[in-house]
């Protein structure tokens, strides 16, 4: 906590107090009893449990006329990180976030501290501009020193004395506490803590580079010597069970590493390409989701009819979208919706990406000749009520799933269209016959991610293009009237949606910072979901084109993915930027 004045230390109690944000009756009983007992009011305070040292810290910058920051949870830059030496920073309680204008921004618990100030410009070469946080906040980013990229440095440096030995040399040789592997663990730890979906390390002509995917777009970390790279790969290839030696075709693999009390399944894909070998490690976090489909973002009528189509005893659930979409996921939420001990839920999975009590998984091994086709037939040899099939690939294994279907089971299962409606002339496709997919079908669900606003988040109104667009979309299935609003919002699943009106709709943007870049964080799918009845059942027989289906879903009050993400846009949800980015090619 800052040295304060006492004058400074009063002011900030007077502004907790008349802000709320601290009882005014408990702060009088604090300051009596601090008189007597000679301690700082403030630490009184918190020492009471009466105010945090967060709000502590805010309330101070205002009194001090300084900016405050919130460091808790932030995952830094290495590159800004280590613009302070760790020795330094952490005898300081200071901690470098960046450079503005030719001066080093730095956070520190006590701004007023001039010596302080004044060393760092002398250490840095650069003035200083310095903004507050709290104890708790800059103690967050020190520890990233321990979890930053300095042992991959090292391990570039050694890699540039030794990379001519390792490459002749057997990889194995690389132990746990090697370099390289410090710098592997290093570089999942971040991934984790970042809740990167997947590290790209992808190699250049003269260097290699890191890239996470956080939220769906991917972000550069760090670039490292081109001499990292064939112990970083062979290291990975060892942990993955790979060959070490084959470097011309293809690998897949994968491993679970523990990091922190989070278990983490990596499934490994290596690639040649013109550089070397290009790694791409998806990361499966068991603890990312809580697998509930309305937290996921499916609401209202769509919510209605998939519940629908899973309470059925028998028929198909297919769900649709590009690859990271999170179709796996909604299976997943929807198979723990409809659990219960009195059914036998049997899954087929590439990989099994999240272990469920109470369902019975299987994981595909193509190598030992477990296919999803061969483990289908297997599976309904195990007198299953459900069956999950982690994807339909070929023609054999969607005839498999209709066949399930036709025998009593409820069959759930992904399928790569981009929209719902595309997955019935992808099954024809596939040569099932139109009758056995109107008879067996009973809900598609097609869907894409967006990025959620942060909640550091402002206000503004929509442009006349942004206005023009969202009415071209959405106007039709607005309120119209002040009175229907209610009854529209109700139905929709999104409460207090605004009147149809062509003078602007409030909309949010997220604030672009250290933790939430581009104002952003989280992600939230966006849906439209199909019910099979006896209309789109004669569209199908009628080989009827996926244009033709989605013209009657919406008729029957299917919502397009491209409307629900303006109605998440206009409930503060997401950003009109970022369903053009996802859903620009729908409808």
């Amino acid at each position: 906590m800052a040295l304060l004045t006492r004058e400074t230390q009063d002011r900030v109690v007077k502004l907790l107090v008349s802000e709320g944000l601290a009882d005014a009756g408990l702060v009088k009983n604090a300051l009596a009893e601090a008189e007597k007992t000679k301690q700082p009011i403030i630490a009184a305070l918190v020492s009471k449990g009466i105010v945090s040292n967060e709000m502590v810290a805010h309330a101070t910058a205002i009194v001090m006329g300084v900016r405050y920051v919130d460091l808790k949870n932030i995952m830094m830059d290495q590159e800004n990180l280590l613009l302070l030496p760790q020795d330094v920073a952490e005898r300081s309680m200071v901690v470098a976030l960046g450079e503005k204008d030719g001066a080093l921004v730095v956070a520190m618990m006590d701004v007023a501290n001039i010596q302080a100030i004044d060393y760092l410009s002398s250490l840095t070469g650069r003035p200083i501009k310095a903004v507050m946080s709290s104890e708790e906040g800059i103690r967050w980013v020190l520890s990233q020193y321990r979890g930053d990229f300095t042992d991959v440095n090292e391990a570039a440096e050694a890699s540039e004395e030794e990379a001519a030995h390792r490459a002749s040399a057997n990889v194995k040789t690389i132990t746990q506490d090697s370099p390289i592997s410090k710098a592997l663990t290093t570089i999942l730890e971040y991934a984790v803590k970042s809740k990167a979906s997947d590290i790209h390390i992808e190699p250049l002509e003269n260097s290699l580079i890191i890239r996470c995917r956080v939220d769906g777009v991917l972000r550069r970390v760090m670039e490292l010597p081109k001499s990292i790279e064939p112990a970083l790969v062979s290291r990975i290839k060892i942990l993955a069970n790979l060959k070490i030696d084959e470097h011309r075709i293809p690998q897949d693999g994968q491993f679970a590493v523990l990091v922190g009390d989070t278990e983490v399944d990596l499934r490994i894909a290596i690639a040649p390409v013109v550089w070397g070998e290009q790694v791409v490690i998806r990361l499966l976090d068991k603890t990312g989701t809580t697998l509930e489909i309305e937290d996921m973002g499916m609401t209202g009528h769509a919510l209605k009819m998939v519940e629908e189509g899973i309470s059925k005893p028998n028929g198909m659930i297919l769900t649709s979208g590009p690859t990271g979409s999170g179709k796996s996921t909604t299976l997943y939420a929807l198979v723990k919706r409809i659990k219960d001990e009195k059914i036998n839920i049997v899954t087929l999975e590439d990989p099994v990406e999240y272990k469920m009590d109470g369902v019975n998984q299987t994981q595909v091994n193509v190598d030992a000749g477990l296919t999803f086709a061969s483990g289908l037939r297997s599976i309904l040899r195990q007198d299953p009520d459900v069956v999950m099939v982690g994807e339909i690939r070929d023609g054999e294994t969607a005839q498999l799933a209709v066949q399930a279907a036709l025998t009593g089971h409820l069959v759930f299962s992904t399928l790569h269209t981009n929209s719902a409606a595309g997955i019935l002339p992808r099954l024809l496709d596939m040569g099932i016959e139109p009758f056995l997919i109107s008879s067996t079908l009973n809900t598609v669900i097609g869907q894409r991610l967006v990025r959620r606003v942060a909640e550091k988040r402002e206000s503004y109104t929509s442009s006349k293009a942004e206005t023009d667009e969202m009415n071209s979309v959405v106007s039709d299935i607005l309120p119209s009237d002040p009175s229907d609003v209610a009854r529209v919002s109700e139905d929709l699943g999104y409460p207090g949606l605004p009147v149809a009106n062509s003078n602007g709709y409030t909309l949010v943007r997220g604030i672009d910072d250290k933790d939430t870049p581009g104002g952003y964080k989280g992600r939230a799918g966006l849906y439209e979901t199909i019910t099979v009845d006896e209309d789109i059942q004669k569209l199908i027989i009628a080989h009827a084109t996926s244009a033709e289906i989605m013209r009657v879903a919406k008729m029957k009050g299917t919502i397009t993915m491209r409307q629900d993400g303006m109605l998440k846009a206009l409930s503060g949800i997401t950003t009109m930027k970022e369903v053009d980015r996802v859903a620009s090619d729908l409808a």
